[in-house]
């Protein structure tokens, strides 16, 4: 079947509703090199126990062909990575890979967030949005199950699973590489069906 049937609409900008916290998602663009890897450097502690890598050390990508591989992989449907963003400066990233189409219509998220501006509620804000988009916009790809896959270890994270109500579906044996060591991970999901009014929305009624 021809890729273009696939290609993710990825919109210029995702907002936060009013009422929360000024936060937007946007793609990641080769002029972010900067910006995004001075942010990276500045929590490379914070980030490195939840750090994965190729245990067959391919080649690393410079800033350009890893941006260039986030446009391929939306032409073709697989992935989209975005930048979160806070009153315009770059504070995290969210990703939504492993796109399946078919009988399947599901996706996996990861993110991080800015240690700097942890206890905020920006991950699960990210999560909820990228949800709102993937599952239910008229441009998104219309979703049905989306997974999050944290390391036991990584409380925060599960506070983030808990935030926006995703579903404990078990143990992922030796599922991901971090740092030299094939670990397990606790697999959490949500489903389309789970509300009637939106992930962001009930996010934000839940912490009223």
């Amino acid at each position: 079947m021809p890729e273009q049937l696939y290609a993710l609409h990825v919109p210029a900008e995702l907002h936060a509703p009013e009422g929360a916290a000024a936060l937007s998602l946007r793609p990641l663009e080769a002029h972010d090199e900067g910006e995004w890897m001075q942010v990276r450097m500045n929590n490379d502690e914070w980030l490195s126990p939840w750090e994965s890598s190729d245990p067959e050390h391919g080649a690393n990508l410079t800033f350009g062909q890893w941006i260039e591989r986030q446009r391929r992989a939306e032409q073709e449907g697989t992935a989209v990575v975005f930048a979160i963003t806070y009153y315009g400066r770059i504070v995290g990233q969210i990703s939504l890979g492993s796109i399946s189409y078919g009988a399947l219509r599901s996706g996996i998220v990861g993110y991080w967030v800015d240690e700097s501006y942890i206890g905020r509620g920006f991950a699960p804000l990210a999560v909820a949005m990228v949800c709102d988009w993937a599952m239910y916009s008229t441009g998104g790809p219309h979703l049905h199950r989306i997974e999050i896959d944290i390391l036991p270890t990584n409380h925060r994270s599960r506070r983030v699973v808990e935030k926006v109500g995703a579903r404990y579906e078990g143990i992922r044996r030796a599922y991901m590489y971090i740092n030299g060591v094939w670990e397990d991970h606790e697999s959490y999901a949500l489903l389309a069906e789970d509300t009637t009014q939106g992930f962001t929305k009930r996010l934000l009624e839940s912490a009223e």
